[in-house]
């Protein structure tokens, strides 16, 4: 069924076992994968995560119904999280419900389907499932969204506070999450011991979030340039800046680059599609340069890749940073040969 956002999080934290699967769907992957942790701490510190990506339901539907049935090595509690969840699972998702029993609970993650897609109305139908749409928080609902985070850490920022927050995480809930953490740390906040959070407490660690280095990479992808990349992503990194954030940026900016070039194959003039964006008139230049020089499917492909590279750095034993390196380096050389 459709469920609202409290509804959500009050199954989450319950882990309730009437709940079979979870649909986390919509552009907001981070937001979903937060969600999908706190079904993870319902269930307990000693239940064991099985991290499943989606492309291999195609093969395979019947993966997940045999591991929600399947009792654990030990008899432990598990939960079962699937990336990258896209309307070929659908098949995988009738044989999980029309199982007589299951032991464990599933989330899907759908950052790429639409409400009207065929698995989310599927979902939509079935009393066993949840289906929640999540969306890149923007205004005051990241600036809420700010301050609850910033709750669990025992930090009580002003108004001023978060909304900077929020502003320089660009609604990227891991990036929030991190400058959080970072500056509980730096203010010895605890939920039992909570501190006040202010603009003087920003400045003093730095808390600004400056995405010059960050955009300067993604421009350099999208452009083509390939003599330029390898000086972008250094000065990037040298400046602290870590991978997930950057891949996640890239990933907003080609859904827009998408959105502007679906009305341009429909007739659209570029010119005219980046100006209805009311974009930042440094920003219209380049963002007209890539509508021509890229075309939707070549777009589909780019956010693909630098997915499953965000993916592959959430899995444990991975190589790092190199695995974003090359992702926007592969998306720098596809760019190029579309001239």
């Amino acid at each position: 069924m459709k469920a609202s956002e409290n509804q959500l999080l009050a199954a989450l934290d319950a882990a309730l076992p009437a709940i079979r699967l979870y649909l986390l769907h919509g552009p907001d992957e981070a937001g979903a994968l937060d969600y999908a942790g706190r079904l993870g701490r319902a269930m307990g510190a000693d239940a064991e995560r099985i991290t499943i990506d989606g492309g291999t339901l195609k093969g395979d539907p019947g993966r997940i119904a045999d591991e929600a049935r399947s009792l654990g090595l030990f008899g432990g509690r598990r939960w079962l999280l699937v990336t990258g969840v896209g309307d070929e699972a659908i098949e995988a998702a009738h044989l999980l419900i029309a199982e007589p029993r299951t032991e464990h609970p599933v989330v899907f993650v759908a950052p790429s389907l639409r409400t009207a897609s065929k698995l989310v109305q599927f979902a939509i139908a079935q009393p066993a499932v949840l289906s929640f749409a999540c969306y890149v928080p923007e205004g005051d609902k990241a600036e809420r969204l700010v301050m609850a985070i910033a709750r669990d850490h025992g930090l009580r920022p002003s108004n001023s506070a978060a909304r900077r927050i929020a502003a320089g995480a660009n609604g990227d809930r891991a990036v929030m999450a991190r400058e959080i953490e970072k500056l509980a740390l730096y203010l010895n906040a605890t939920k039992d011991r909570p501190h006040p959070l202010d603009d003087a407490a920003l400045d003093s660690l730095g808390a600004e979030l400056d995405d010059a280095q960050m955009s300067d990479v993604i421009d350099a992808a999208l452009d083509g340039r390939v003599a330029r990349i390898g000086r972008a992503l250094s000065r990037y990194q040298a400046a602290g800046g870590s991978a997930v954030p950057l891949l996640r940026q890239a990933v907003r900016k080609l859904m827009t680059l998408a959105a502007m070039r679906a009305e341009v194959d429909d007739g659209a003039d570029a010119a005219a599609a980046a100006k209805k964006r009311r974009l930042h008139f440094r920003e219209e230049g380049s963002v007209i340069r890539q509508l021509q020089r890229w075309s939707s499917p070549d777009i589909a492909r780019a956010i693909d890749r630098i997915r499953h590279a965000e993916r592959a750095l959430m899995t444990s034993g991975n190589v790092g940073d190199v695995l974003s390196d090359v992702a926007l380096v592969e998306t720098t050389r596809a760019a190029a040969r579309l001239r």
